[in-house]
């Protein structure tokens, strides 16, 4: 299973490098069912393992210039400020069990991921039916500090609340609202991943706990993965890059809903 684990610890790297998102939701599965970490240690594990791995995704990305820092630290620092304020104020004050419907009880953990899904099956609605503007059509990018901060805010609530996925949102609201070209998307997000995610571990209360060889080497496996999605990912042309993106957004919410209506 160890070898199963560091396998797939290449489809994490790759995967961020070719999408720009999924990290959380491949690296925390790998750790529990794969190395059979505990399922909260193995969130720390993660925030380190996608944090890094993005921070090194961004550099083919900033060398052709497909990294808006501005925009992303406009969007990254609110969002760590929703992250914070999601975990450390709303989740904690949301109760357990919410309500019962036909019998079937609905807890607050299967809530707030069905409701992660739903917002996916959105997304990756805008992302593979949407029609491409022409340029007479196409609008400005929003470049507004106040907007920015506000979509940041949002999304770090709903990472924050649902604890995985970043990426799935941050991309999505980059193109949507702020008329991203989606490659350009793909690097700021891989920025705003690494602010959050570093940020995340560096306030983990388990840090003593972790296993830094096994982690590190984990680490080492996804960036080569990195490095392999940044490559093919400036090898295809973004028309096609977006709804295979969308495409594997809506498998997610599928995935996601599918597992928490079974349990």
């Amino acid at each position: 299973m160890e070898l199963l684990g560091f396998t797939a610890a290449i489809s994490i790297g790759l995967i961020l490098g070719l999408i720009g998102a999924g990290g959380s939701i491949l690296t925390v599965p790998v750790m529990v069912y794969l190395f059979h970490i505990d399922p909260y240690l193995a969130t720390t594990y993660s925030l380190f393992i996608v944090g890094s791995t993005s921070l090194a995704g961004i550099i083919p990305y900033s060398l052709k210039k497909q990294v808006d820092y501005k925009t992303a630290l406009a969007f990254g620092i609110p969002s760590i400020i929703g992250v914070f304020l999601a975990r450390t104020w709303i989740h904690p004050h949301i109760p357990e069990h919410l309500f019962d419907i036909a019998g079937y009880a609905v807890s607050k953990d299967m809530a707030l991921m069905l409701l992660f899904a739903v917002l996916m099956v959105f997304a990756a609605g805008n992302m593979i039916w949407k029609k491409e503007a022409t340029d007479e059509q196409e609008e400005q990018p929003s470049k507004s500090s106040y907007l920015l901060a506000v979509q940041g805010i949002l999304v770090g609530l709903i990472v924050g609340l649902v604890g995985a996925g970043g990426g799935f949102l941050i991309i999505p609201a980059l193109i949507i609202f702020n008329k991203m070209e989606l490659k350009t998307a793909i690097g700021s997000s891989l920025f705003i991943i690494a602010l959050n995610s570093l940020f995340g571990f560096a306030s983990s209360n388990n840090i003593q706990e972790i296993h830094w060889w096994f982690m590190l080497a984990v680490t080492g496996i996804a960036l080569v993965g990195m490095l392999l999605g940044s490559w093919l990912s400036q090898k295809i042309a973004a028309q096609k890059l977006k709804p295979f993106f969308g495409y594997f957004v809506l498998l997610m919410a599928f995935w996601i809903i599918f597992q928490e209506l079974s349990k």
